[in-house]
């Protein structure tokens, strides 16, 4: 693009996102105002602001449902004229939970401005970043003759509770789209880009004993002192580091223990929950071998034991864009023309890529507005920041759907 061309649209789309952030402000607290705690609260009424602010400005949306008929996500659609490739804005509508509320300076609904700051539950998490993006589909509807391709909004309600229900109902549910080539979600942060992330493999260990009476003569098999066992083992494994190009190592934590009801019953059955997150160099594959083989080790030493059963919840593979990624290359070098340095990062916490990457969809996450708090007290974005990360996406965005450049 010459270097004329490339200012002008800057400084347009610079003055765009100034004249909406008196709008993305009132939306991202109107949302914020709306509990909307992931398993907690209905998701129904923050769905449907979103829906009726989106249909009141001409865009159409519809529901996601999954197979049990509950609604998990919202869709919004700008179809260019022409044909191309899909670009997909994704945020979740759900939050974390408040947690202890007499521990934050204003009510986690409040919505209260502040020194410059937006304070509430959801702030950073993701409703300001939803805010932007009904506020950029607006626009590029007005200038839809342009675009190659579709952009599509992507709203999750199911994401906070681990399960991406929004997610996985439209890019694997009936009607999923064979043209997504890339999907931004819209995590906040405003100094980084996060360009891939760990692995997550998540198992739970069934350890048995055998049960009897606690007050008896007969001394039998513990589970929970097997499962201690089995806690140790694990606790002292020694993981891969990483590489030069993808630098968090390995992780192994024991997340959950359960067993045992009351005090006169010797437990049999011990339930231990493993989160392991991988890397290229420490797969999935590899993870069940040392769970396996810590598992086998304990059981040989319990030999009157059932042996422990490995029960697999979650499995996304590591995944990092290479540099020369269009959806990578299109939002870096939009933060650089608007003047921000943003350091692309390989997360160490996996994110919703994770699994778009298992199905061969290129993610980016982890920039938007300033935060602090992320699911903690006084969660809260810094306003300033809020045009600043509107024009980047705005545009990178409209980069890839004016060139219709495939993912």
């Amino acid at each position: 693009m010459p270097e004329d061309v490339s200012a002008r649209r800057r400084l347009a789309l610079r003055a765009s996102a100034e004249e909406d952030q008196e709008s993305v402000l009132a939306l991202a607290r109107e949302l914020v105002r709306l509990p909307s705690r992931g398993g907690i609260d209905p998701y129904q009424p923050v769905l449907d602001h979103v829906a009726g602010w989106l249909h009141h400005r001409g865009l159409r949306t519809r529901p996601l449902h999954d197979g049990a008929g509950a609604c998990v996500g919202l869709v919004c659609e700008v179809a260019g004229a022409a044909p191309g490739p899909r670009w997909v804005l994704d945020a979740c509508l759900d939050t974390a939970p408040f947690g202890d509320e007499s521990a934050w300076s204003r009510p986690p609904t409040s919505a209260a401005l502040a020194e410059g700051w937006l304070y509430g539950r959801g702030a950073a998490d993701s409703k300001t970043t939803a805010a932007i993006f009904c506020h950029i589909a607006v626009r590029m509807a007005r200038q839809a003759h342009r675009l190659r391709g579709t952009l599509t909004l992507l709203f999750d309600v199911d994401e906070h509770t681990g399960h991406f229900g929004g997610a996985k109902r439209y890019f694997e549910g009936p009607g999923a789209p064979d043209d997504a080539a890339g999907v931004m979600i819209g995590y906040p942060g405003i100094d980084h880009l996060v360009v891939g992330g760990r692995g997550v493999y998540r198992a739970r260990l069934s350890v048995h004993g055998t049960a009897s009476h606690s007050g008896g003569s007969a001394v039998t098999p513990n589970a929970i002192v097997k499962a201690a066992d089995v806690v140790r083992t694990l606790h002292a494994l020694r993981l891969p580091g990483g590489t030069p190009t993808f630098r968090p190592a390995g992780k192994l934590t024991i997340t959950g223990v359960s067993a045992g009801q009351g005090y006169s019953v010797t437990p049999d059955l011990c339930l231990v929950n493993v989160d392991v997150r991988t890397t290229p160099t420490f797969t999935s594959q590899a993870a069940a071998t040392v769970l396996g083989r810590a598992v086998r080790d304990v059981d040989a030493a319990w030999p009157t034991t059932r042996p422990t059963t490995v029960t697999v919840e979650t499995d996304w593979p590591p995944y990092a864009l290479p540099e020369e990624a269009p959806l990578r290359r299109a939002l870096l070098d939009a933060a650089e023309r608007h003047g921000l340095t943003v350091a692309p990062k390989v997360a160490g916490p996996s994110n919703i890529g994770n699994y778009l990457a298992g199905l061969g969809i290129p993610a980016t996450a982890g920039f938007g507005p300033d935060y602090r708090g992320l699911h903690a007290t006084d969660e809260r974005v810094r306003v300033s920041t809020i045009p600043l990360a509107q024009a980047v996406y705005h545009d990178a965005v409209l980069e890839l759907l004016t060139t219709g450049v495939a993912g």
